[in-house]
C-alpha cells in the first residue's frame, strides 16, 4: 500500500507541475497580445514616401520680395501638411539672376526625379520648362505670374497686368501732370524693363499707357530695356536718360536694376511707379503708386490644393482685382503724405470702377 500512495503523489505532483507550466505559457500568450499596435512593427513597405516640393527662384530670394512671398506661401501650405502628419517638405533652390542658366538648371531639378512638384514663378519660365517637361513627362509644374496653355505638365497662373498695368499708369499720367515738385509739361512717362517678353509687350507696356491716355491722350510712354534683372548701373543710366528725355515718373519692372531706377530718382528727382509690391518705403517722397500682386495668397492657395489633389493640371488661369490677387495700396502713409488728395480720390474712385465690374480690362 505505501508503494502505490508513493506513485499516487508522485503523479500528482506531476500533473500539478504540467498545469503550471501551461499556465505561465499562456500568460505569456496573453501579455504579448495586450502590447499596443503601434508597438508591433509595421510590414516594410507601408511608409508612404516622403514627397519634396521645390521652389525654383529664377534669382535670389533676399531681397525680391515677389520670390519673397513665392517661398512663404509655398513653405506655409507644406508646413500646415506636415503638421498633418504628411511626410512633406519644402526645398529652395536659387537660380541667380542670369537668364541664360535657368534651363541648366531646370533641367537638373527635373532630371534628378527627387521632385514631386516644382513651384517658380516668372514671365520667362514656361518657355523655358516647355521643352524640359518634354523629357521628363511625370515631372510636374506650378508657376506664377506666368501664362502658358497646351502642356499637361505645367500649371500657370497669371495676374491681370492689364488691370495693374492700367491702374499704374493712370496714377502716373495724375502724378505728371499735377503740380507736384517734381512733376513737369512733357506729358511723358516711362518704363524700365528688365527684358523684353511677351506679357510686357502685350499686356503690360500697353496697359500703362492706356492708363496714362485714360487722364490724358496727349500722354506718351518712352521704354527702355535693361536686358537683364540685376544690372542697377545699367537700370540707373537707363533713367537718367529717360529723365534728361522729358519723363518724370518711371515704372521699373527689371528686378534687381530696380535698385538703379530708385537710386536715380534720387539724384535727379523724379517720381518712381512701383509694381508688384508695396513700394513706397523704397524711396519716401519719390514713389507715388504701388500696383501690387498677391502672390503669397496664391502660392499658398495652389500649393495646397496641389497637395490635397484638387488641383487642376496643365491649365491656365487669370486672377486680377475682381478676385482679390490685384491690388493698389492706398492706405500707407508715405503714399498719403506724397500725393495730394485730389490725385488720391481720383485713383481711389477708378480702384472701385475695377472691383464694382463698372470698368472691365480682361487679359485677352
Amino acid at each position: 500500500m505505501k508503494k502505490r500512495t508513493h506513485n499516487q503523489h508522485t503523479t500528482a505532483r506531476t500533473v500539478l507541475i504540467a498545469l503550471i507550466a501551461a499556465a505561465s505559457i499562456a500568460s505569456a500568450s496573453c501579455s504579448k497580445k495586450a502590447e499596443p499596435a503601434a508597438a508591433q512593427a509595421e510590414p516594410a513597405g507601408n511608409t508612404a514616401p516622403e514627397q519634396i516640393i521645390a521652389v525654383f527662384v529664377p534669382g535670389i530670394v533676399s531681397g525680391s520680395p515677389v520670390y519673397e512671398m513665392l517661398v512663404a506661401g509655398v513653405s506655409k501650405a507644406v508646413d500646415e501638411a506636415a503638421e498633418t502628419g504628411a511626410s512633406i517638405r519644402v526645398q529652395v533652390i536659387e537660380a541667380g539672376t542670369k537668364q541664360a542658366d535657368w534651363g541648366a538648371k531646370m533641367t537638373t531639378l527635373a532630371a534628378s526625379q527627387k521632385y514631386s512638384l516644382i513651384v517658380s514663378s516668372n514671365p520667362a519660365l514656361p518657355e523655358i520648362v516647355d521643352p524640359i517637361s518634354k523629357q521628363f513627362p511625370a515631372q510636374r509644374f506650378v508657376i506664377f505670374d506666368s501664362f502658358f496653355e497646351g502642356n499637361p505638365s505645367i500649371t500657370t497662373y497669371r495676374y491681370n497686368q492689364r488691370e495693374q498695368g492700367y491702374l499704374s499708369g493712370y496714377m502716373a499720367a495724375l502724378a505728371s501732370s499735377s503740380s507736384m515738385k517734381y512733376a513737369n509739361k512733357a506729358k511723358k512717362i516711362g518704363l524700365v524693363a528688365g527684358q523684353e517678353y511677351p506679357a510686357m509687350l502685350s499686356v503690360i507696356l500697353p496697359a500703362y499707357l492706356e492708363g496714362a491716355q485714360a487722364v490724358d491722350p496727349e500722354f506718351e510712354v518712352d521704354f527702355r530695356v535693361v536686358g537683364n534683372w540685376y544690372d542697377a548701373a545699367k537700370g540707373a543710366e537707363l533713367a537718367r536718360a529717360m529723365f534728361e528725355s522729358g519723363v518724370d515718373v518711371i515704372m521699373p519692372i527689371s528686378g534687381g536694376a530696380n535698385q538703379g531706377v530708385v537710386a536715380a530718382a534720387r539724384e535727379k528727382g523724379f517720381y518712381v511707379a512701383w509694381f508688384d509690391d508695396n513700394g513706397y518705403a523704397k524711396a519716401p517722397g519719390y514713389v507715388v503708386s504701388s500696383s501690387i500682386m498677391a502672390q503669397e495668397r496664391l502660392a499658398y492657395e495652389k500649393t495646397r490644393e496641389w497637395i490635397q489633389g484638387t488641383l487642376p493640371e496643365g491649365t491656365a488661369g487669370t486672377v486680377g482685382i475682381a478676385d482679390g490677387y490685384v491690388d493698389f495700396v492706398s492706405d500707407d502713409p508715405l503714399y498719403v503724405e506724397t500725393v495730394p488728395a485730389a490725385l488720391r480720390e481720383q485713383q481711389a474712385a477708378l480702384l472701385a470702377r475695377l472691383k464694382n465690374g463698372e470698368l472691365a480690362l480682361p487679359v485677352k
